[in-house]
């Protein structure tokens, strides 16, 4: 097989980054281009993504990439999910709001009351998470202003070619897609006010969007397709987990812990809306039957509290392997209490819900917060097993959490199955995987992409200790 080169833009919640993706017979890796940093900001009217400075990255890295590999034959774009922009006549109306800004709090309450949740869960098979899009558009002042309402992926998508559309694995995100038929569900989107003008079509993975328009053929040298790839991070990241059988879960760990299994159809029942799991649809029309967990998330906000605190660097690994030497047993948290969902003073707020327990020094401290990601990751785990009624034989573990070896030791300890650990950037790795097969460059199925994956990818295995 000829070796094939693409560009994949692979955007997170606290950083982004533009790599270089090499496939060919038995070969499958990623160069990083530009790495750069993402985040909230606060403005007057609340908290924002600094999209303007997020595209420029963007575009930055794409430069540098075809100046490195002149080879490269196309661009996928993938981000977290939910949060959008708003355009008219093309242009944006406002900088994109942050999934954590409070105003969702008054959107849940507002669109609850013109669609019930278990109604909802019917219909979308979403989890309840306030930040979830339709909650966001019933109180965007600016709705009403716009023409077309774009994720994060398809805006950078369209601000490259020109092209509006809706990448159907992160539509799934809005609450507005229909778990049935993957198609909008403009009857709910009429009942809470959400114009359906601002849909745009819907495409699936594999779909070449458009191709650079000509002022950025200049800027970045080449004149490329951009192709539609999972652009949900998570539907990237479980297209590269090598799922070793049928009866294996994934958690993509990263700021947040994505818990579940793959299946062909949806769990609606009311035991699994009780257990609050969605069914966000993945590449090749699968369900992505998962619970998020709040992830690494915690025990960064932590780590960046103490550092302004003593006002100096800390250095990660060190702290990890002094969490790892604590012999003596910590206490743990909910992960997920939403006491812990905002930025600021993490310490503080985890320290309230342990109490008196509440560790005093550090690696012990940080070893509560990776024993309260485990168990909760456990907990999702044994969830994901009863509601779909799957048995379970081992765990993928990937993402940037595959690289914290307490942490994997700790899930596959509280889980009792092996962990398997990576690939660390599963996320890119999906992203290219998908451009490869739409351009003939990779294989056909999602079982021979993840062998390609387990091959060129060996994962670490964590057994569970007694």
């Amino acid at each position: 097989m000829t070796l094939h080169a693409v560009a994949a833009v692979d955007l997170g919640a606290t950083s982004g980054r533009v790599m270089i993706g090499r496939i060919g017979d038995d070969r499958l890796d990623l160069e990083l281009v530009s790495r750069f940093p993402n985040g909230p900001v606060e403005r007057e009217d609340g908290l924002h993504w600094d999209f303007e400075a997020l595209y420029a990255h963007v575009v930055e890295g794409l430069a540098e990439a075809v100046r490195r590999e002149p080879g490269i034959e196309s661009i996928g774009i993938d981000s977290w999910a939910v949060d959008y922009g708003l355009l008219r006549d093309g242009e944006l109306l406002a900088e994109p709001f942050h999934y954590r800004d409070d105003r969702t709090t008054r959107g849940v309450a507002e669109v609850h009351a013109l669609a019930p949740f278990a109604e909802l869960y019917q219909r979308n098979g979403l989890q309840f998470l306030p930040f979830n899009t339709l909650y966001q558009y019933r109180v965007d002042a600016r709705l009403a202003e716009a023409d077309t309402a774009l994720l994060i992926p398809d805006l950078i998508a369209f601000l490259l070619t020109g092209s509006a559309v809706a990448e159907r694995t992160n539509a799934s995100t809005t609450g507005l897609l229909g778990v049935a038929d993957g198609e909008w569900d403009t009857a709910l989107a009429d009942r809470l006010g959400t114009p359906t003008s601002i849909l745009p079509p819907l495409v699936d993975p594999g779909t070449t969007i458009g191709t650079l328009r000509p002022d950025l053929v200049a800027r970045i040298g080449k004149e490329l397709p951009v192709i539609a790839v999972g652009s949900h991070d998570t539907a990237s990241a479980v297209v590269a987990a090598p799922l070793s059988t049928p009866h294996s879960a994934y958690i993509s760990c990263g700021t947040w812990g994505l818990v579940g299994v793959e299946l062909a159809e949806p769990v609606l029942t009311d035991a699994a809306r009780e257990a609050n799991f969605t069914h966000e649809l993945g590449v090749d029309g699968r369900f992505r039957f998962l619970h998020n967990v709040t992830g690494l998330w915690l025990l960064s906000e932590t780590v960046r509290a103490w550092e302004a605190e003593d006002g100096a660097g800390i250095d990660l690994p060190e702290l990890l392997a002094a969490a790892s030497a604590v012999s003596d047993e910590v206490p743990v948290f909910d992960a997920d209490d939403p006491t812990l969902s905002a930025p600021g003073d993490m310490p503080a707020r985890i320290a309230a819900l342990l109490g008196e327990a509440a560790p005093s020094e550090r690696p012990a401290f940080a070893r509560s917060i990776i024993e309260s990601i485990a168990d909760a990751f456990a907990r999702a785990v044994r969830s994901a097993a009863e509601l779909s009624g799957r048995g379970l034989d081992s765990i993928h573990l990937v993402g940037g959490g595959s690289l914290n070896r307490l942490l994997c030791q700790a899930t596959a300890d509280r889980t009792g199955l092996p962990v398997l650990a990576g690939p660390v950037e599963a996320t890119a790795l999906g992203n290219v995987l998908i451009q490869a097969r739409t351009l003939g460059a990779a294989p056909a199925t999602l079982a021979e992409l993840r062998a390609l994956v387990a091959v060129t990818h060996t994962p670490a295995r964590f057994d569970p200790r007694a």
